[in-house]
């Protein structure tokens, strides 16, 4: 038997932060040293961050990361035991995305990547060029400080593995797995045993287990151990990278991290035996025909040997019974709950401020800060020195205090503010109060009518006229205009509030004020430009209204706020317009459309890559046994228009929480123009003529209404 430990981790590293990044690195190398690991694995670039963005383009960035690198090499971390640390290295004239593979105070290689991520939230060939010479490794000239300190003048680059006495090793590095033919194919027919990859990955909703089953067909008809580290948490931006840190051998998974944590630093252990890969392949014919005719990669030879021989001490790491897989509310739950307390305690404030206005997706928000501090409470229970730390500062704890209930723990880093008007409801007005008390939250009741007939006031002086609204006989000019001046007279009232509310209590500090607009109506534009969805961030800004209704109901049970199950099944409404005995302001009725046709909408749109033509096609398949084409069309063309009136709004949306693939995010995620035709004369012709063309008989357009998948989709499952 070829026995070998192998760590592998979820690190919180912090974008530009070395210091705090190196403390990580260092912290699991300690805790693999412990474990007896042989092999400890960080996240791609997990010296610098991966967030850094044009950070990258700075040659101080690649300075410190080899200063950090130097520390780790001029100490004893290195010492037994092979260690991948993630850092982009400038070769030449061109920047690489590379893990440097070290052992005892030597670097034995560095491994630069060969595809980059470039689609999505991932820009890597704006900074780093990738690896095109598969044929052979390069020597590398160190750094002349690099190589004065470690004696080592040059190190082998580029593609290859690492050949020790009594194994191979190779790394793989993110997107490179994903990829049509992935280097692990051929790097196992070369004898590789252990594949190494270092990630920056991401979450979104439901999509763990594609990662998993990668790692799994990674291993499974080939044989192989297959390592899998990432980060975990908020690195600076909008994105939170869900961890989940894993070891598969041979298609079966035996160590899993967890994928959401307000930890640090989480080491996977996994106790292995190498010879169950020998034996897996020998016993398939295929890979021994296809390893005879094999195309040769460059190795690196390593007088190391990494395996201990048969040993009743070292129990082996049996398959895991069950993979953990969170469901979407509790993703919801947890994804963001875990973004906001990054943000909370890096950003330097001392708390959150919400305007609640007792609707689903206020309350949403809210729901996420109370599983928050539930979860601070959580990790202080078990013992966790970081998070009671930063829990007490934020807190303003003092004589040894700290939080033990996350009601109390609210109390002081959260206010809630109801500011309502003449057209707010008592129902609305009470949910938010009942909900803020379930929680714990600073709640506040003010009434914002005496500020909107100031402006109102104002107005008139200055133009002779007095707006109403279209019940009480006022033009959709006048409805509207009199429905901005509540909203963005709430967005200034909260900035407001949050800067001074800490003083009011002898805080010091300032408070985040969180926005509450979610994916469906920022792709929609059902929203005011600059009104209380504009905020510092938002915990929901990527998450449709259907998966924040199931999160709700969720959340009544699971996290002991009951309220959220009567908000949930109230009826959306923005109560910006007076509330009549025969009309009621309804969301979808104003939109024109329901949440579930703007969810298609959105997925059609980005994740299909559909313009209008395209979706009226797909629509017709997968609504024509409810509405005939010109009704489709309709709604199509309805879509389009408000979608693109209102894309100017998607520019300044507030900085969200990236959950959900078909997120209309301008600045990062969706790179389109702000200034449309909005009457689309070209597309909208063409479906006229596809409708002309198709009977209007039901029968005969109409398909049987199942779900459909549009032509050319990456997601296989996203049907209608």
């Amino acid at each position: 038997m070829r026995l070998m430990k192998v760590a592998t981790c979820n690190l919180n590293q912090w974008a530009m932060e070395f210091d705090c990044n190196l403390k990580n690195i260092k912290e699991s190398i300690v805790r693999a040293k412990e474990a007896g690991a042989v092999i400890r694995l960080g996240p791609e670039l997990e010296i610098t961050g991966y967030g850094c963005e044009d950070h990258f383009l700075e040659l101080d960035t690649v300075s410190h990361a080899w200063d950090c690198l130097k520390d780790l090499l001029l100490g004893d971390w290195t010492d037994g035991i092979l260690c991948s640390f993630g850092m982009p290295v400038i070769k030449g004239s061109e920047r690489y995305n590379c893990q440097v593979i070290c052992m005892n105070r030597k670097i034995i290689m560095i491994r630069a990547k060969m595809w980059l991520a470039n689609d999505g939230n991932y820009r890597e060939l704006r900074w780093f060029t990738a690896w095109k010479q598969k044929d052979q490794l390069e020597e590398f000239p160190l750094p002349s400080d690099i190589s004065e300190a470690l004696l080592q003048k040059t190190v082998p680059f580029g593609y290859g593995f690492m050949q020790f006495l009594d194994t191979a090793v190779a790394a793989e590095i993110c997107e490179e797995l994903f990829t049509p033919i992935p280097p692990h194919t051929e790097l196992a027919l070369n004898g590789v045993e252990v594949f190494m990859n270092a990630s920056g990955s991401h979450h979104q909703l439901r999509k763990l287990d594609l990662r998993i089953h990668a790692f799994i067909g990674a291993t499974h008809t080939r044989g192989g151990v297959y390592m899998y580290s990432n980060h975990q948490g908020c690195d600076g931006g909008r994105l939170y990278y869900d961890g989940c840190a894993c070891v598969v051998v041979n298609g079966d998974v035996v160590a899993q991290g967890s994928q959401f944590s307000l930890k640090d630093v989480e080491v996977v252990i996994a106790q292995i035996d190498l010879d169950a890969v020998a034996s897996l392949r020998g016993s398939i014919s295929s890979f021994q025909e296809q390893a005879s005719c094999k195309r040769s990669v460059s190795s690196v030879d390593v007088p190391y040997k990494l395996c201990r021989s048969f040993n009743l001490q070292m129990s082996l790491s049996a398959p895991l019974k069950q993979i953990k897989y969170h469901s979407p509310e509790e993703e919801i739950a947890f994804g963001p709950g875990c973004w906001l307390w990054d943000y909370l305690r890096r950003s330097g404030a001392s708390g959150f401020l919400l305007p609640l206005s007792g609707g689903a997706d206020s309350s949403s928000v809210a729901g996420i800060v109370g599983c928050m501090c539930q979860l601070v409470v959580k990790e202080i229970e078990k013992g966790d020195e970081q998070v009671k730390a930063d829990a007490i500062r934020i807190g303003h704890y003092t004589n040894g205090q700290f939080p033990t209930d996350s009601r109390e723990f609210a109390k002081r880093i959260f206010y809630t503010v109801f500011m309502g008007s003449e057209n707010s409801s008592d129902a609305t007005r009470a949910r938010a109060k009942l909900l803020a008390d379930e929680i714990g939250s600073w709640h506040l009741d003010v009434y914002i009518d005496s500020v909107v007939s100031a402006f109102l006031s104002l107005f008139q002086t200055l133009t002779g006229k007095c707006p109403r609204y279209k019940v009480d006989g006022g033009t959709n000019i006048e409805n509207l205009g009199l429905q901005n001046i509540q909203a963005r007279i709430r967005m200034v009232l909260a900035f407001m509030l949050a800067s001074l509310l800490p003083w009011v209590h002898s805080k010091p500090g300032f408070y985040l004020v969180l926005g509450s607009s979610n994916v469906d109506e920022g792709l929609r534009g059902y929203l005011t430009k600059y009104d209380c969805s504009s905020a510092d961030i938002n915990p929901i800004g990527s998450i449709s209204k259907q998966d924040l209704r199931i999160f709700l109901r969720w959340a009544a049970v699971h996290l002991g706020f009951s309220s959220l199950a009567e908000i949930e099944a109230a009826p959306p409404t923005a109560e910006l317009e007076p509330i009549r005995s025969n009309y009621s302001q309804l969301d979808e009725v104003d939109m024109g459309m329901t949440y579930e046709e703007l969810s298609a909408y959105g997925r059609l749109r980005k994740i299909f890559r559909c313009g209008p033509v395209s979706m009226f096609k797909n629509l017709c398949f997968g609504w024509g046994s409810k509405l005939s084409p010109s009704e489709v069309a309709d709604k199509v063309k309805h879509f389009f228009k408000y979608y693109s009136i209102n894309r100017h709004k998607m520019t300044v949306l507030t900085p969200s929480y990236h959950a959900e693939s078909y997120s209309p995010e301008d600045n990062r995620f969706d790179l389109r123009q702000f200034l449309y035709n909005s009457r689309w004369p070209f597309q909208f012709r063409k479906i006229d003529e596809l409708v002309s063309e198709l009977s209007v008989d039901k029968d005969t357009s109409a398909s049987n209404g199942v779900g459909i998948v549009a032509a050319g989709s990456a997601d296989p499952k996203a049907g209608l």
